[in-house]
C-alpha cells in the first residue's frame, strides 16, 4: 500500500517538476502575490481531474488487456528512460528560470492565463492521462487508487510551494546550480521508476 503511494508520488513530482511555461508562470504571479491561492489550485485540480481520468480510463482499458498492458508498460518506461535522459542532460547544460509571464491583476484574467497555460500544453495529457494512467495500471483496488493519490499529491505540494514560496524560491532557481541539482534528481527518479516498470514485466 505504502509502495504504490509513494511511487504515486513520486511519477507525479518527477513529471511536474520541470523548467517550463506553466511553472515559470506559477512562481512568477507567486511572487507578485497575484491571486497565489487561486493559480496553484487551479493547475492542482486540472492535475487530479486529468490524473484521475488516466486511472479510471486508459488504466482500467490498459488492465484489461494484459497484452496491451505489457506494451504500454513498455512504452511508458521508454518514455520514462527518454525524460530522464533528458533531465540529466539538461543537468550537464542547466539554464535558468525566466519569470517573464505578465497577466492582468484581474481574477478572470488571471483564471484564463492559467487555464490556457495548464490545458493547451499537450504534455500535460501525456504526462498525467496517459503516462500516469499506464503506471497506474499496473497496481489493483485500493493501492490504484493510493497510487493516484501519491500523484495527485506531489502536484497539489509543487504548485503551492512554487506559489507561497515564489520570493524565497525566485533567486534560488535563477541559479543554473539549483536546476543542475533538481534536474539530476528528475533524471535518476524517472530513470528508477522506468527500471521498476522494466522488472515488472519480465516477472
Amino acid at each position: 500500500m505504502v509502495m504504490a503511494f509513494a511511487k504515486g508520488f513520486g511519477v507525479g513530482a518527477g513529471l511536474i517538476i520541470a523548467i517550463g511555461a506553466q511553472n515559470a508562470f506559477v512562481l512568477s504571479q507567486g511572487i507578485r502575490r497575484n491571486h497565489e491561492i487561486v493559480i496553484p489550485l487551479i493547475c492542482s485540480i486540472c492535475d487530479a481531474i486529468l490524473i484521475i481520468l488516466g486511472i479510471c480510463g486508459v488504466g482500467s482499458l490498459v488492465a484489461s488487456n494484459p497484452g496491451l498492458a505489457k506494451a504500454t508498460a513498455w512504452g511508458g518506461a521508454l518514455f520514462l528512460f527518454w525524460y530522464g535522459f533528458n533531465a540529466l542532460r539538461s543537468a550537464m547544460r542547466p539554464g535558468s528560470l525566466e519569470t517573464t509571464h505578465q497577466v492582468s491583476g484581474t481574477l478572470k484574467a488571471t483564471v484564463i492565463a492559467t487555464l490556457g497555460l495548464t490545458l493547451l500544453n499537450p504534455h500535460v495529457y501525456l504526462d498525467t492521462m496517459v503516462l500516469i494512467g499506464t503506471i497506474g495500471s499496473q497496481f489493483a483496488g485500493e493501492e490504484r487508487r493510493l497510487f493516484a493519490m501519491g500523484a495527485i499529491l506531489a502536484s497539489f505540494i509543487w504548485f503551492f510551494s512554487l506559489s507561497m514560496g515564489g520570493r524565497v524560491l525566485a533567486p534560488l532557481f535563477q541559479r543554473p546550480i539549483s536546476w543542475r541539482i533538481l534536474d539530476s534528481l528528475v533524471g535518476i527518479t524517472m530513470w528508477g521508476i522506468a527500471t521498476s516498470l522494466v522488472t515488472g514485466t519480465l516477472s
